[in-house]
């Protein structure tokens, strides 16, 4: 998560589990290491499917002994529906010594937890030996093999796309030649609308993993320093949507969709062709810019619509239709300058146990509140009352600025800062201003709960021990 690293406070594991619900995902996998207890729990509680994932494919006793520790810490988890052998071992998909490696810990698995299927997801060899021991063939990316000739050769195998759709993209750019496709960089071959319809298409693939949700840092593919992050994701580091999240949004709920993009700040590019895109799952889709129609266009399930439109500053309205009438309308606009910061937390009220967060959404808007799709102005943070900042980010992949430091640029009109609450209820008071720009403030509520035992130093482990001891005696007298 961005600003923060890989150790997250328990509450961001729901921040992200929401958001992935709240386009219709429905499971993740937690590739490539088995799932912290707490980010279960809340797939547990939100009712979230899990595939989770053994660390490293070896037989050897020390990983056994390793796998069998996960089955038994986790396997009591409702939320978990498949136990997952490894990724892409390609030196031991495709031979004997896979096979007997395989074998061995499905069988350890089996033995400890019956009620589970397992899989390993192979990057290639499909419908080899190994896929033959596997109780779910799973597949990486459709180009690497014959899906279609695999289910003809294993026709009860149950099959599931464990890693697919890859699309390479920046949240809110578009690059230098205004491509704006989601799929700018197709290194993979698989958009992802190739890939999902290859999925949705095909009744025996159970279903598609995404690579990735959200972006994470490392693997800066296909870029180098100093790029620190990946782009392979449908929401940037901080969790802010990209445009695909949209599509998947249109095509996994039901909600009226109609996502149209890119911004329409294109200064100096007056009459050049822009080519505008729109996710939707209305029968139709017609765009107007500033009140002339460029036509309606016909939406082909898990597809996109899309128009050429010379740029000219103004508003961008699209329709969409069913049944031949109006069911939703989005405009998006020429913005003015950026003049006022607003702040939008994702959780209003949040425990005062030391541990619990707010995330809080910065953005730069304008006189009429719209975000400035382009804004990068520098954003000073404060906080009054029991908490405090643990992190800033703002999705930019080759941001170097300090995730702990109380101010952070805003990267495309957005930056975020994390706020963690004390032991200690009443109002955190996060203030937040930059230079030209009209400050802004926001309240999260801290109240108050029962605060879980710990300890902070040697020492108070003895005091602590001695305290339960005295009143546990005291209790039995």
């Amino acid at each position: 998560e961005g600003g923060l690293g890989s150790a997250l406070p328990d509450r961001v594991q729901e921040y992200r589990i929401r958001i992935l619900k709240s386009v219709g995902c429905n499971a993740i996998r937690t590739a490539h290491n088995p799932a912290t207890p707490e980010l279960l729990n809340v797939c547990d509680r939100l009712g979230m499917l899990v595939m989770t994932e053994n660390r490293i494919c070896s037989s050897s006793p020390f990983y056994h002994r390793q796998l069998s520790a996960l089955i038994k810490r986790d396997r009591n988890h409702p939320s978990i529906i498949i136990w997952g052998l490894g990724n892409e071992e390609r030196y031991i998909q495709n031979n004997e010594r896979g096979v007997e490696i395989i074998r061995s810990l499905k069988r350890t698995v089996h033995e400890l937890d019956p009620s589970r299927p397992v899989t390993l997801a192979m990057n290639g060899s499909w419908g080899n030996e190994v896929s033959q021991e596997v109780d779910i063939q799973g597949c990486q990316y459709f180009y690497v093999g014959n899906v279609d000739s695999l289910h003809r050769i294993m026709p009860d195998k149950p099959i599931i796309m464990t890693e697919a759709g890859s699309n390479l993209t920046t949240r809110g750019c578009y690059g230098p030649a205004l491509d704006n496709t989601p799929y700018s960089l197709t290194s993979f071959n698989n958009d992802l609308e190739f890939a999902w319809q290859k999925a949705d298409k095909r009744n025996y693939i159970a279903g598609l993993f995404i690579w990735s949700g959200f972006d994470y840092g490392g693997e800066p593919f296909p870029f180098k320093w100093p790029v620190v992050n990946s782009s392979f994701g449908s929401w940037d580091i901080c969790g802010f949507p990209k445009n695909s999240a949209y599509y998947y949004k249109a095509w996994w709920t039901k909600k009226d969709v109609l996502h149209i993009f890119p911004h329409w700040n294109w200064i100096g590019k007056e009459k050049q062709i822009i080519p505008v895109w729109c996710y939707s799952n209305q029968d139709e889709v017609e765009l107007f810019l500033n009140g002339k129609s460029f036509g309606k266009r016909e939406v082909e399930k898990n597809k996109h619509v899309e128009w050429q439109v010379p740029y000219s500053p103004g508003k961008l309205i699209a329709k969409g239709y069913r049944n031949g009438k109006i069911v939703k309308t989005t405009t998006i606009e020429t913005t003015g300058q950026p003049t006022t910061i607003r702040l939008i937390p994702y959780f209003k009220s949040i425990k005062a146990d030391g541990e619990d967060v707010s995330l809080i959404r910065v953005e730069i808007i304008d006189d009429k509140g719209l975000i400035v799709p382009t804004a990068n102005n520098m954003i000073y943070f404060s906080v009054k009352g029991p908490g405090h900042i643990l992190g800033v980010c703002n999705g930019y992949p080759a941001s170097l600025e300090s995730n702990k430091k109380p101010f952070r640029k805003a990267f495309m009109g957005l930056c975020q800062v994390i706020v963690q609450s004390e032991i200690k209820p009443g109002e955190i008071k996060l203030i937040a201003e930059s230079k030209g720009l009209r400050k802004a403030e926001t309240e999260i509520l801290v109240h108050k709960v029962k605060i879980t035992p710990f300890v902070s130093s040697p020492d108070k482990v003895v005091n602590y021990m001695y305290s339960v001891e005295n009143k546990t005696n005291k209790e039995n007298n």
